[in-house]
């Protein structure tokens, strides 16, 4: 059920938020870049990709798993297999491979949102398979993998440093938003940034997509618990209070600033609450919840506006949303994490340290090998499209087709 609900929130929750907030001429293309990333994403994990992740250590060393050691999910086809992931969960192993799959495939997917309008399909699908391999796998094991029942150490995130990431609030989303960033840096900006308004072609499908990302994400939070129990409520509840509070707290810096709240600043407010949240679900009470979305939405709602100042192209607003939202949720932790861990629960600042380190890393990783990746890409390919491309619409050049038939809903002869 938690897999369902995550494959969701890619296709068609992403999909129909992104989709919403490109302009019209772009609306089928941002659409297809999630779908694509779930369909190159899912073949690369299910060949090696979740072998890469949470296999035995290649050559030795922890870094990377062994992809030949579940290659084509060799041994866990089985329905008698059960999650290898610290030995400690007895669910069938393919269900594990299956839930991890599309966290995979989001994290891939939400990059897409800041290279709106401008990026060519193919490369596009180029860089999601190349990525996954080199950023977001690595990412992940040291994340996600807690060792094995022979005592095998897990990543060096989660059982090296220390730091809590209940549901990937490293993995998924610092990750995805480092490389937005980068990926925008390289693209280059859309022509007329800054100087045109590019407004959301669509807000009921902002709305619907915002809604159905929150649906899916009990799925994402509470199914890290890995079962039916008490954790997966205490997540679940979190995951509703913080993502209210967000939202409201994003609403809010709207009216002071602009004077109106917005239906896309709601939607917004949503996404980064439910991204501030998901690292810490399981580590925080009712009132530390409350708290975290409160700070992410005014800090990623206040962080909308760094694009224009800094001059970077973040079309869909991914860095704000995802980043500075994933950095809030990951460092509060070591404030507001319970049981006497967080440093206003009667813990020290050790936590809090495990925090930003762990944040420090997948940030500057993520950043610096998507910036490699990217400009080797556009090297040996063109990952941007040309001007008239652009212009005339990436849904038509690329795709040849038309989100909405605008033609023959006005009475017009082709």
């Amino acid at each position: 059920m938690s897999t369902a609900l995550v494959l969701l929130m890619t296709a068609p929750g992403l999909a129909l938020f992104y989709g919403g907030m490109v302009r019209v001429k772009s609306t089928l293309n941002m659409m297809m870049m999630s779908f694509g990333a779930l369909l190159v994403i899912a073949v690369v994990w299910v060949t090696f990709g979740y072998s890469m992740t949470f296999g035995g250590p290649l050559g030795g060393f922890g870094l990377i798993g062994d992809p030949g050691e579940f290659f084509g999910l060799k041994g866990l086809m089985n329905p008698e297999a059960v999650a290898i992931n610290g030995g400690e969960y007895p669910i069938p192993a393919v269900a594990f491979v299956a839930f991890q799959a599309m966290f995979a495939v989001i994290t891939v997917a939400l990059i897409s949102g800041a290279i709106a309008d401008r990026a060519r399909f193919g490369p596009w699908l180029i860089f999601a398979v190349v990525w996954a391999i080199l950023v977001y796998f690595p990412v992940a094991r040291a994340v996600f993998y807690f060792g094995n029942a022979e005592g095998e150490n897990g990543g060096f995130i989660a059982t090296g440093i220390g730091a809590i990431d209940f549901a990937g609030g490293t993995a998924v989303h610092i990750n995805a938003g480092a490389a937005a960033l980068a990926l925008a840096i390289i693209l280059g900006r859309r022509y007329g940034f800054g100087k045109q308004v590019m407004r959301p072609s669509n807000l009921p499908l902002v709305m619907t997509g915002a809604a159905l990302l929150w649906f899916g994400w009990f799925g994402f939070n509470a199914g890290s618990a890995l079962g039916a129990n008490g954790l997966a409520g205490i997540a679940f509840i979190n995951t509703i209070a913080a993502t209210a509070a967000a939202s409201l707290a994003w609403l809010a810096v709207e009216r002071i600033r602009d004077k109106h709240a917005t239906s896309l600043g709601a939607a917004s407010g949503i996404v980064a609450g439910l991204v501030a949240i998901t690292p810490a679900c399981a580590a925080v009470d009712i009132w530390g919840a409350l708290a975290i979305g409160v700070i992410a939405g005014v800090l990623a709602a206040l962080a909308v506006g760094l694009k224009y100042r800094f001059k970077f192209d973040d079309s869909l607003d991914v860095v704000a949303v995802h980043l500075v939202s994933g950095l809030a949720g990951t460092i509060l932790i070591g404030f507001f994490a319970v049981d006497g861990v967080g440093l206003f629960y009667g813990g020290d600042s050790s936590q809090l340290v495990k925090q930003v380190t762990a944040a420090l890393i997948v940030t500057g990783y993520s950043l610096v090998a998507t910036l490699i990746i990217g400009l080797v890409i556009s090297k040996v390919t063109r990952f941007r499209v040309t001007k008239n491309e652009e212009q005339e619409g990436v849904d038509v050049t690329l795709q040849a087709e038309s989100a909405y038939d605008l033609e023959a809903s006005s009475g017009g002869v082709r």
